[in-house]
């Protein structure tokens, strides 16, 4: 293949340099002879690989290209598109992992002789592991004759990585760099409907080795393209969520005697993410509507087990593709709110056991398309929206759905959960009904997001806050996207889900779980949604909670009191020569090395949190949720001493980092500066920064936002005696500011609990 067939991006760039984007900005101004653009567009040009190694080389920035990128770029440059080419490396790299001897043999020969030799290798290997009617379709010889440099980059990758590794990281490459085109089902809800439906994890390590976004196991993405909608790879952070959710799920799994199951279908299988978290079974099924992602799906699914692997293209609803089979589990992540569901041809159809869907719930017809592939007993768990718990056009499924005990049951999730992210999606847990087996009584409701906002027990700690509940029937607060608690909602969920299953009871929760009697829901709206059927919680957490609310509070404005300023003696601006301090900026500190001045950047903190420009504004710890880093950026990590200044919005900040903050990721909008100790005290240096007159000076102005220019940022020149004199007094301002706003924050949830104490009669008024 010529070097100008692969064309990589400036990110591409920088990933093979190891240096941040900004700095291939810089060197495509700076140096004349930097490559010129082959394609892409003005704002995001692509240039010849084998001209920008060239030039690496030349200019010393590049000893190397590392063989991971070079396959990844190789890839990205095939002409058949991203998604044919993992196809072609997919079935190579599964050649290697089942018959590897073949394989030798045939690389050994020329490119010419491998690609003539590969097409009758790879029809018997694929059909040994896929079966007769598998989705993988490969060219000829003539059609892989462009791809054979990438098929063996792909098989030296897998040397060093393993088949599956390789195939997981160039899967996940391909998905990030397409996340626009992909709607992500993370990982962490994959693990808890896989542990929902009985299935056993693969114990496999948290991220695989291709990093951030590379599927494979529990940690790995899935995406649907049903309805044109699929999943994209996710961040590290979603990815150790769901490897730790997997982790305790297999061990809780073990404790309870269950095992994997013998077989699970996925009919919206996506990339097969949820098949990938649900461990290992003795035979795979799944079904895809788009072609492409099919052939992907078996391919990931062939290289992650060693069952027999089962997958189909075609529509699911309108084209089954197993007709009678009856598995252990399905595991599904059906596409939402779709109208051409095929409501029109399949009237008749004898998959409606429980009603025939209307056309407005495309839902409920996936629930019972999974019904109807479930053995007795067996178990069937699906993301499903909030709406279809109580839509009208819904009630007289779900009424059958309770009645004949096919329901067992509802998990509200919270917000943030999994897209569309703004909405708390609901997980459905089912069991077909066994023939002669009476209807199971009881409904299980759980409210998985008031667990994650619920007060912890015990009276909290010095500076601590607590959420006020939400009120009754109400959608409980999230943290948001990426931001869950996932262990929390895991553990709250398959505790009451697991005492449910095994003795038909679980241990009440107000507000967040209660086992509830089939006939209390079967009125005129059948409504399932949890929130409205839970008991409320306690006002304020209770009558003691409210106690010792008051009581911290009580504790905080003494502890306010104390540190109220005094009085000043003499206003500054009358002391003479007040104003003719000599004066510098933080630009000149910065070039005569006094600090250092650092930028966030879109890059998360890997495994730590990241400080996010609200943080700094609220003064609380780092609540960014941990990830991986972006393309070719290092994340700024935080020091003690550190002063950090948000730069929108207007507002007079700069907090100095303490230890609880050290070691978080700089988020974006916010500059970050070190200073010597030796040079200059980081509380006078943030007290100046802080002053209105300053930060005016400072500021320019568009036309919805005021952004601040660090640089022009004025304090004046002392000795670092007299800073030390002025950051003691601005360290003691700082204490009465974070006391302000502790006894704001408890107020509040004081004044909350009271109302709701008093509206709901446990708090008598005097």
């Amino acid at each position: 293949m010529p070097d100008n067939a692969a064309e990589v991006t400036a990110a591409g760039i920088a990933r093979l340099a190891g240096v941040g984007r900004a700095a291939v900005s810089n060197w495509r101004r700076r140096h004349a002879d930097f490559p010129k653009p082959v394609g892409g567009t003005e704002t995001s040009p692509t240039f010849a690989l084998g001209d920008v190694e060239r030039w690496l080389r030349a200019q010393g920035k590049l000893a190397e290209v590392p063989l991971r990128e070079r396959v990844w770029q190789l890839l990205t440059g095939h002409p058949a598109g991203g998604a044919a080419a993992l196809c072609q490396v997919g079935a190579v790299l599964m050649l290697v992992r089942d018959r590897p001897a073949v394989w030798h043999r045939l690389s050994e020969g020329t490119d010419d002789q491998l690609a003539q030799m590969l097409p009758v290798a790879l029809a018997p290997a694929l059909t040994a592991r896929l079966g007769e009617a598998h989705p993988v379709h490969l060219p000829d010889a003539a059609g892989l004759g462009p791809t054979v440099p990438l098929l063996r980059g792909a098989a030296e990758l897998a040397a060093d990585l393993g088949p599956r590794e390789a195939y997981a990281f160039l899967l996940g490459r391909h998905l990030d760099a397409n996340l626009r085109q992909y709607t992500l089902t993370p990982p962490a809800p994959a693990a808890l409907m896989a542990a929902l439906a009985g299935l056993a994890p693969v114990e496999r390590a948290a991220t695989s080795p291709g990093g951030k976004g590379a599927p494979g196991g529990p940690g790995g993405p899935d995406v649907t393209a049903a309805g044109g909608r699929a999943a994209g790879a996710q961040a590290a952070g979603e990815q150790s969520a769901g490897a730790q959710v997997a982790g305790e799920q297999s061990a809780g799994a073990q404790a309870a005697g269950e095992r994997a199951a013998g077989s699970v279908l996925d009919p919206a299988s996506g990339t097969g993410g949820l098949l990938g978290a649900a461990g290992s079974a003795v035979s795979v099924y799944a079904q895809e509507r788009d072609p492409d992602l099919a052939a992907l799906t078996a391919l990931r699914l062939a290289l992650d087990t060693d069952a027999p692997v089962r997958v189909a293209g075609g529509d699911s609803l309108r084209a089954d593709a197993f007709p009678g089979l009856a598995v252990d589990a399905v595991v599904c992540h059906p596409p939402f709110n779709e109208r051409n569901w095929g409501h029109d041809e399949l009237a008749y159809d004898p998959r409606w056991e429980y009603g025939f869907p209307a056309r407005t719930e495309s839902e409920l017809a996936w629930v019972q398309h999974a019904l109807a592939h479930v053995r007795d007993g067996g178990a069937a768990v699906l993301l499903m929206p909030p709406a279809a718990a109580s839509r009208r056009s819904g009630r007289r499924i779900r009424a059958d759905l309770l009645r004949r005990g096919a329901l067992r049951a509802v998990v509200a999730l919270p917000a943030g959960a999994a897209p569309p992210y703004g909405i708390p999606l609901h997980l459905w847990v089912l069991r077909r009904p066994g023939a002669g087996q009476p209807a199971a009584p009881h409904v299980l409701l759980i409210d998985a997001a008031a667990a994650v906002a619920a007060p912890a027990e015990g009276p909290a700690a010095p500076g601590a806050t607590t959420p006020a509940p939400a009120a009754h029937g109400a959608v409980a607060p999230s943290p948001g996207r990426g931001k869950l608690p996932w262990q929390t909602v895991h553990t709250t969920v398959l505790d009451a889900w697991h005492a449910f299953d095994r003795g038909g009871a679980a241990p009440e929760r107000a507000g967040v779980c209660r086992v509830l009697p089939v006939i209390e829901l079967l009125d005129d709206d059948v409504d399932l949604a949890p929130a409205r059927h839970l008991p409320p919680p306690a006002a304020g957490g209770g009558i003691a909670e409210l106690a010792a609310v008051r009581d911290r509070l009580t504790a905080t404005l003494t502890r306010t009191a104390e540190l109220t300023p005094a009085a000043p003696a003499r206003p500054r601006a009358e002391e003479p020569g007040a104003d003719r301090r000599p004066m510098t900026t933080v630009g000149e500190l910065a070039r005569a090395g006094a600090l250092v001045l650092k930028s966030g950047t879109t890059a998360a903190g890997g495994s730590v949190p990241v400080l996010t420009e609200q943080d700094v504004l609220a003064g609380t710890g780092p609540t960014g949720p941990a990830g991986g880093a972006a393309e070719g950026d290092e994340p700024v990590l935080t020091e003690p001493g550190d002063v950090v200044v948000p730069l929108i919005g207007g507002g007079t900040v700069a907090r100095v980092v303490d230890e609880s903050t050290a070691g978080a990721a700089l988020g974006r909008n916010l500059s970050l500066l070190r200073p010597d100790p030796e040079a200059l005290d980081p509380w006078f240096l943030a007290g100046y920064l802080r002053g209105s007159a300053n930060q005016r000076q400072a500021s320019s102005y568009a036309s919805t936002a005021t952004r601040l220019d660090v640089r022009r940022l004025r304090l004046p020149r002392l000795p670092l005696a007299d800073q030390r004199r002025y950051g003691e007094r601005y360290r003691t301002l700082a204490s009465f500011e974070e006391s302000l706003r502790h006894a704001a924050r408890l107020g509040e949830q004081l004044v909350r609990g009271l109302y709701d104490g008093l509206a709901d009669g446990t708090v008598e008024p005097h």
